[in-house]
């Protein structure tokens, strides 16, 4: 039970965790450690320029200092690139684009190549990727050398090229030649279009800027919502080679909607609440996983960071999660997405709605108190209306000096959802045994269920039982738990539970023995008592053991349903077995001393009577080899007999017979070889003597 207890805790958790979703919290440092993780070189350095701008533009963005060197190999690549007639367009737009972080010295001959090959590359593109880098590099090299010269002779001319790539609704095509558009090409026509006004010698046709104004708006109005709020741009996954993902395609558009508002003074009359909607959904990502999507990510807030639409405002929380018993304090703070302070304001909580209920407001609208210190504006206290249980706050900022108001949104009002936790009171509990006909009681015993329970009661079939006690908040209200529970586990491992009601404070729950004789499969016996009460606001939680009640139920007839076999507990079917003691025999007697003595005299007679034979034969060594190389074999082989001589004593000794059997078998193949070579050099001599 104690398990799935647990498991219910757990469930609440991810539900409080799914309701937390709809927080949106500004970038933190999980995000500086995903970066350095994602953005980690390859013996230092990236496989492309593209990855390398990404990496530095993302600690640049992070404020990330202990980040590491790719400085040089950086300005190594942008050097070679720029320095190459092969390089494309798109080769140049992404070293330059990486210099612009990295500040690699591009001489003023190299710089005027680029320039050129860049014009001539405008005047030969043909689809909106050429036109996309081409321009872009010239934007890049422009903003990077003050000395350079770089403008676009017929600016108004190429806004119209590019202008003829665009559709009704606002999308965009790479080409002519392709009848497909999508918001991840507009939002590149944008920032090419951008390009090109910055570029331009003289002011570009304000029709085609109003053109451009009302195919922003078009675009807008297709634009996709998350329930939380979070706004998103997508594509029909029409071919699989452009196809992008809402991230990606939401980040281009974004980037293109920042550069084009940079370079007109015009208002795009774009809401507030859109751009606040981008910012909750590239928040509400969270920490991606791949390394362009997380650059898509803080590029993204960067842009939302420093538009000229509006700037969103974003509401975070310490903790939505507040407790009555430690007199926690409610704790507001507001910031750009990437964390930055902002200008003074004040922050109101408006009302305050109990989750699920319809009814007004739980508090009058109040104030928050600032804190220099932290930064946080603080509601010291929650208000005696509001008790332990979940509730839907409701917050409204005001900015302070209204020429702020158009520069920064926050939105109307912000709903959160606040969790308040609490001690439960846990009183009047009692368990009794009633009569079935006449609901007298029988027996009745009082409970400590903040204490240790050891209740033994006795029933039958005729009789019921009855468990009750009250719950109530701190502040004296009724408090109904998500659960609570009374299980009756049989002697024989068989178990039942069931869920106490409540009306009001009072909890109860009647058991009538009679009817649930076949629910309990007829089993009699005694039934360990056990009452469960838990919920996510209550800080006391209860598993607690009641006691025992003895069971006479009557006997089950033929038909009746069996009790369902009981699951195998796997580890005392796979777990540890029990050790296993050998107990050993007690030796044998050994003999005296002096017995054993003269057996050992009786085992060494045979060998000396083996070497008086030798002398009586008149063995000799005349015939032991002379030459060197033959010498050394029958010394070998001698020696070897000798081994396994003294390789039997140590057998009887020392070793045992494993020991004893690997080693002779490496002296039984030495032998083999060392007495091959003897034996053969006496038969070739024998072989000569009897020859001559």
């Amino acid at each position: 039970m104690a398990r799935r207890l647990a498991g219910f805790l757990v469930l609440l958790l991810v539900v409080s965790i799914c309701e937390a979703a709809f927080l949106f919290q500004p970038i933190s440092d999980s995000h500086r450690s995903a970066a350095l993780e994602l953005f980690t070189p390859d013996h230092g350095s990236f496989k492309s320029l593209e990855e390398t701008y990404e990496a530095l533009r993302t600690f640049q963005i992070l404020g990330i200092e202990k980040k590491p060197d790719l400085t040089a190999t950086a300005c190594r690549s942008i050097s070679e690139t720029v320095g190459s007639s092969s390089s494309t367009a798109k080769d140049l737009f992404y070293a330059l684009k990486a210099n612009s972080i990295a500040e690699c010295k591009i001489d003023k001959k190299a710089s005027k190549g680029i320039i050129s090959r860049l014009n001539a590359a405008v005047s030969g593109a043909s689809s909106l990727l050429d036109f996309y880098y081409s321009v872009g590099g010239l934007v890049l090299i422009k903003d990077q050398s003050s000395e350079a010269d770089v403008h676009l002779a017929d600016a108004e001319g190429v806004f119209r090229s590019v202008k003829a790539f665009s559709q009704s609704d606002g999308r965009w095509r790479y080409s002519s030649n392709n009848p497909e558009s999508s918001a991840f090409a507009a939002g590149i026509a944008l920032e090419t279009l951008a390009g090109i006004v910055s570029l331009a010698s003289s002011e570009i046709d304000q029709s085609l800027i109003s053109t451009l104004k009302n195919d922003i708006i078009k675009l807008f109005d297709s634009i996709e919502k998350y329930d939380d709020g979070a706004l998103y741009f997508d594509d029909k996954l029409v071919d699989g080679h452009e196809y992008q993902g809402p991230l990606s395609t939401t980040s281009s558009v974004l980037r293109g909607l920042t550069a084009f508002a940079a370079v007109t003074a015009e208002n795009l009359n774009l809401p507030g609440d859109k751009m606040l909607g981008l910012a909750k959904f590239f928040l509400g990502i969270c920490v991606p996983g791949d390394a362009k999507d997380f650059f898509n990510q803080i590029d993204s807030l960067a842009c939302l960071e420093s538009n000229r639409v509006s700037i969103p405002l974003i509401l975070s929380f310490p903790s939505t999660v507040l407790s009555l018993t430690r007199k926690d304090s409610l704790k507001v703070g507001v910031s750009t997405v990437l964390g930055s302070e902002v200008p003074s304001l004040t922050v109101k909580l408006v009302g305050a709605f109990s989750s699920g209920s319809k009814d007004a407001s739980l508090v009058e609208s109040q104030e928050l108190d600032f804190d220099k210190a932290s930064g946080l504006h603080i509601l010291n206290g929650l208000p005696k209306s509001i008790d332990v249980g979940s509730y839907t706050f409701v917050f409204e900022v005001v900015l302070h000096e209204p020429e702020h108001e158009e520069v920064y949104f926050m939105g109307s009002q912000t709903k959160v959802p606040i969790s308040v936790t609490g001690l439960i009171k846990v009183e009047n509990s009692e368990i009794a045994v009633l009569d079935s006909d006449l609901g007298s009681i029988e027996s009745q015993k009082k409970l400590d269920l903040a204490g240790k329970n050891a209740i033994s009661l006795s029933a039958n079939h005729l009789q019921k039982l009855r468990l009750s006690f009250q719950l109530t908040t701190p502040h004296g209200r009724s408090f109904k738990p998500h659960q609570a529970f009374l299980k009756l586990r049989h002697e024989s491992k068989v178990e039942h539970i069931f869920v106490v009601g409540n009306s009001g404070k009072q909890f109860e729950i009647v058991l009538n023995f009679l009817g649930l004789v076949e629910k309990f499969f007829y089993l009699s016996g005694k039934y360990d008592m056990e009452l469960t009460i838990g919920d996510a606001a209550m800080e006391n939680s209860l598993l607690v053991a009641i006691g025992h009640i003895e069971l006479d139920l009557p006997e089950a007839p033929e038909k009746a349903p069996r009790p369902p076999p009981q699951p195998v507990d796997p580890y005392s079917r796979y777990g540890p077995k029990a050790e296993i003691t050998h107990i050993f025999r007690a030796p044998e007697k050994r003999p005296p001393q002096g017995l054993s003595l003269a057996f050992l005299g009786l085992t060494i007679l045979p060998l000396l009577g083996f070497l008086i034979g030798l002398l009586r034969l008149g063995v000799n060594l005349k015939n032991f080899p002379t030459k060197p190389v033959p010498a050394t074999f029958a010394v070998l082989f001698h020696v070897g007999i000798g081994a396994v001589l003294l390789l039997y004593v140590f057998f009887w000794v020392k070793l045992d017979l494993f020991q004893t059997l690997k080693l002779l078998g490496f002296l039984g193949v030495f032998l083999v070889f060392v007495g091959h070579r003897i034996l053969s050099h006496l038969a070739a001599a024998s072989a000569k003597l009897k020859s001559a």
